[in-house]
């Protein structure tokens, strides 16, 4: 099982796939760290040797995942909160913070809709 940057990675995926269930590395990511490697990205997960995978890990010193880029992402959020900026206010009541509308659809940012009265015709 190969193991980079803490994490399991899936042993029946594709080299090329298995590196974007690493925090901060996506597709484009996994592509280049393995053409610097000289892996081929057609390489399943459970095939790869030591040597491929240290030169995995290798390739990989540059880039920012998993503990530290989380750490980062929360960090600026947090400094957006505290000088109080327009981004920062959205963050902090649980809005879209990227201009989106929020008359209609937000669902995923605002939850569960609530519903202010049952009947409008309680007379």
């Amino acid at each position: 099982m190969a193991r980079i940057a803490g994490v399991d990675l899936p042993r029946e995926k594709r080299v090329e796939a298995g590196l974007t269930y690493i925090y901060g590395i996506g597709l484009t990511s996994s592509q280049k760290i393995l053409k610097e490697a000289k892996v081929s990205p057609d390489v399943r997960v459970k095939d790869l040797t030591d040597d491929q995978v240290q030169a995995i890990r290798k390739a990989m010193e540059g880039y920012k995942v998993e503990g530290d880029l989380r750490r980062e992402v929360a960090l600026n959020i947090k400094r957006l909160t505290e000088i109080g900026c327009y981004r920062g206010i959205r963050h902090r009541k649980g809005l879209p913070v990227r201009g989106q509308r929020t008359k209609t659809n937000a669902r995923t940012r605002k939850g569960p809709r609530k519903l202010v009265s049952k009947s409008k015709a309680a007379k």
